[in-house]
Formats: structure tokens, C-alpha cells, sequence
């Protein structure tokens, strides 16, 4: 076993906007979606093993550990490159579960991108997205690591250029079902299509939204509260909610107001995955 640990970050993702624009004949839903890193998120360990065996290390509340996508990542990279190679995981969790800023995925991401480099692998770009693919539809956008204008599932990204942003992030006690709330009759599945050019003109909007606020009131309080201060959205399918500012100054400041009875944090929007550099 390697005596050196690796550590790598695994940032979260926001949705500037989400429209669901259709279904494909196996029930999976189509979308549009703007997806942003920020600098917020988990840290995943590694300590390389030489006997093959891949473990997470870490106990991590509500995540079983056979369960958890950074080890199937693991698994699934080893199985496809033939490596006798094995590897500890220890998992930081900051990002909060069900909270529709793509820990999870992320998480499965970096695993992907770190292990490649230090098995050896030297796998390229392009199959490390077919394995993210595998894993989840949030997955791949990690792997591709530029902010993305995503259609399809999720899988169809486009390169987006997205002006510099403060952003202060809620994260209501709630955990939302994304199966649940796509599974929903109530669900709006017929948004007209935009494209990548009219995304910055269009307003912007979440089609999960107003169902989750239905049928989770605490994320329509922690929106209310924002409102006081702009233009206000859910992430993913929820439950975390943000607003855009300016400078961290004016996004700290409205921290600063938030009431005792809710969580938050103010994150920076990244350019680029901070992993970008790890394929080629």
C-alpha cells in the first residue's frame, strides 16, 4: 500500500436554469440546463493499494458505503481498464444529500479523474465521459470540466462562457426525491427548446420548482427569504436554492442576514473544473 495520501477537490455544481422540453421512449426525461462549478464542495483522499481491493475508509451518515458513487466510480474505472490496482477512499462531505448540487456526481467525477492519474491509466477524456455516463446523468458534466450548456439527459454539453458571479446558496432541511418529483404527474414537461446563444436574453427558470415548492414548503420559504435581495432559483432538483450577486462583499452581506433557523454559504462561480487538467 502507497504511505501517501492524495487529496482532490470535487466542487458543486449549480443549474442557471432548467427546462424539461420533453421524454424519450424509455421514460427518461430531455432537458436544457446551464451548469456552473463553484467553489464549494467535497474533498476525496486517496491511498493508492497494490491487492485490488477499493474501500471507502470513512463512516459518512445516510451513505452506505457500497452505495456511494465514488466507490462505484472506483469500481467501474478498475473493471474497465483491467488494473490490478485498488485504492482507500475517504470522503469529505460538505455538500448536503439531496440538495440538487450534484454531490454525489461530482464525488463519482473526481474519483474517475484522480484514480485514472494515479493508476497509471492514461485514459482519455472521451471514455472517462462514457464511464461518467454509466454512473448518472449529472456525472459527466464533472468529467468534461468546462461550465456547460447540457441537453439530452444531461450528456450533450456545449463549452458556455458565463460572466464572473458571487453566489449565496440555502440549504433548506429537507431532502428531495428527484425520482419522486420526476415521476410526478404534475411534473411540466413541454418547455419550448432555446439554444446556447439565446440563454443569456431568455429568463431564467427551473422547471422543477414550483412542484418541489409544493410539495416541499421549507424550499419555498428559504426562496421568500431570498427574494428580498433578487432573483432567486432552485438548483437541480432541489432542495438548495441561490441567488446571483456581484461581488463576494454584497453576497457576504446578505449572509449576514440570514436567520438562525436556516444554513448557508456564499461560493464563487468557477470558469472551470478545478480537475480540468487531470485528461487529455
Amino acid at each position: 500500500m502507497s504511505l501517501h495520501t492524495y487529496s482532490f477537490p470535487a466542487p458543486a455544481k449549480l443549474n442557471l436554469m432548467l427546462h424539461i422540453v420533453g421524454r424519450r421512449p424509455d421514460g427518461h426525461h430531455l432537458l436544457q440546463t446551464v451548469f456552473r462549478f463553484i467553489d464549494y464542495g467535497d474533498t476525496l483522499s486517496f491511498r493508492v493499494r497494490e491487492d485490488g481491493v477499493v474501500a471507502r475508509v470513512n463512516e459518512i451518515g445516510g451513505i452506505a458505503a457500497e452505495e456511494d458513487l465514488c466507490v462505484r466510480a472506483a469500481r467501474l474505472l478498475k473493471n474497465a481498464a483491467g488494473t490490478v490496482a485498488g485504492t482507500d477512499i475517504m470522503l469529505e462531505k460538505r455538500l448536503p444529500l439531496g440538495g440538487g448540487l450534484g454531490g454525489g456526481s461530482s464525488d463519482a467525477a473526481t474519483a474517475l479523474l484522480a484514480l485514472n492519474r494515479l493508476w497509471g491509466l492514461d485514459l482519455p477524456r472521451t471514455r472517462l465521459l462514457e464511464l461518467a455516463l454509466q454512473l448518472g446523468a449529472d456525472v459527466p458534466v464533472f468529467v468534461f470540466g468546462s461550465n456547460a450548456f447540457a441537453e439530452g439527459v444531461g450528456e450533450k454539453l456545449q463549452p458556455i462562457k458565463l460572466p464572473p458571479a458571487w453566489y449565496v446558496v440555502l440549504s433548506p432541511p429537507v431532502t428531495v426525491s428527484t425520482a419522486r418529483i420526476f415521476a410526478h404527474q404534475d411534473l411540466k414537461r413541454d418547455s419550448k427548446m432555446i439554444t446556447i446563444q439565446s440563454f443569456s436574453t431568455e429568463p431564467a427558470a427551473n422547471d422543477l420548482e414550483p412542484l418541489v415548492c409544493r410539495e416541499y414548503p421549507e424550499v419555498e420559504r428559504h426562496l421568500d427569504w431570498l427574494r428580498q435581495f433578487g432573483r432567486p432559483m432552485m438548483t437541480g432538483s432541489g432542495a438548495c436554492v441561490f441567488a446571483s450577486f456581484d461581488s463576494e462583499t454584497a453576497a457576504r452581506a446578505v449572509l449576514a442576514k440570514l436567520p438562525r433557523t436556516m444554513k448557508g454559504f456564499v461560493a464563487r462561480g468557477l470558469e472551470r473544473h478545478p480537475l480540468r487538467g487531470l485528461a487529455r
